[in-house]
């Protein structure tokens, strides 16, 4: 049976988007407010107005040069357009929305960000760049990002699964579990015919971890940290709810969550949890019914 693993719980979590502005906009914080009025849907409308009212949301203004500068090559690395980039790098001013709240749900932080930003953008016709990926965020990919009337969001549009090639295979590592407290998910020499079926996986996980954070962080008043389980199970319903669909079957495999603290930031590495030759590989064939790679 596996253990418990131990996590602290931050004191409050903080997102942040830029806005990159051709030309200073005049009394940001009453354009948010009317922008966010106009274009954003309730019930998320509600939450955002009462973060702009509040001293938990801030809008910095200044002239760009004031800024450090934003990471134009990893910016082009997550697809940013060339016209993003350009107008990015002839901006005047830049915004910078930030946002402070305590660890849970709804992750208001992020959502207030986020919509604020991207009201404020649609109006000006400006970039918005989320800063902790850091990637530009189209119109069309930030509304669609936003919570509907269920408050439900897609894992996926607030998640990325980065990965680099290595002499053993491929390493993956989650950018986005961090918005909402916990590490960051990792695995090492992934074999490259599982590339894509393992990046299924691991989303899948990512949203199953979620839940367990959130249900833990409901469950008690103000934490200072949050047992999770070493052995995590994740299926297709999990894969499909990552992605902001449904799936019907119920098929599962388990794997072994390691929390590893030797790095600037713990991450929980993913292993199967059993050990033994193939093993990522009998994961995938367990879960999604694929045949092993030799045999492909």
């Amino acid at each position: 049976m596996g253990q418990s693993l131990t996590l602290p719980v931050p004191e409050a979590l903080h997102g942040t988007y830029a806005v990159a502005f051709a030309g200073a906009p005049a009394a940001p914080r009453e354009l948010a407010r009317e922008q966010v009025l106009l274009r954003v849907r309730p019930p998320l409308r509600d939450l955002v107005v009462g973060m702009l009212d509040s001293p938990m949301l801030t809008l910095d203004l200044r002239p760009a040069d004031e800024f450090p500068p934003l990471p134009a090559d990893l910016l082009a690395a997550y697809r940013a357009a060339p016209a993003d980039l350009a107008a990015i790098a002839g901006a005047s001013h830049l915004l910078a929305v930030r946002a402070a709240y305590r660890p849970g749900w709804p992750p208001a932080h992020e959502w207030a960000t986020r919509a604020v930003a991207g009201a404020l953008g649609a109006a000006a016709g400006a970039p918005v760049v989320d800063v902790f990926t850091p990637r530009v965020l189209s119109p069309a990919e930030l509304t669609a990002s936003l919570p509907g009337a269920d408050g439900e969001i897609r894992l996926t549009d607030w998640m990325l699964l980065p990965h680099t090639a290595g002499p053993h295979g491929f390493w993956f590592t989650t950018k986005g579990l961090a918005r909402f407290g916990l590490p960051e998910l990792q695995t090492e020499n992934v074999p490259p015919p599982l590339l894509e079926p393992w990046g299924r996986l691991l989303n899948g996980l990512a949203r199953r971890v979620l839940d367990l954070w959130l249900d833990e962080l409901a469950a008690h008043e103000t934490p200072l940290v949050v047992d999770l389980p070493e052995i995590v199970s994740v299926g297709l319903q999990d894969v499909a709810a990552a992605q902001g669909a449904a799936e019907q079957m119920r098929r599962e495999v388990s794997v072994r969550l390691r929390l590893d603290e030797e790095g600037e930031v713990p991450v929980l590495t993913v292993l199967a949890a059993e050990d033994g030759p193939d093993r990522l590989e009998s994961l995938c064939a367990a879960l999604f019914g694929m045949p092993h790679p030799e045999v492909l």
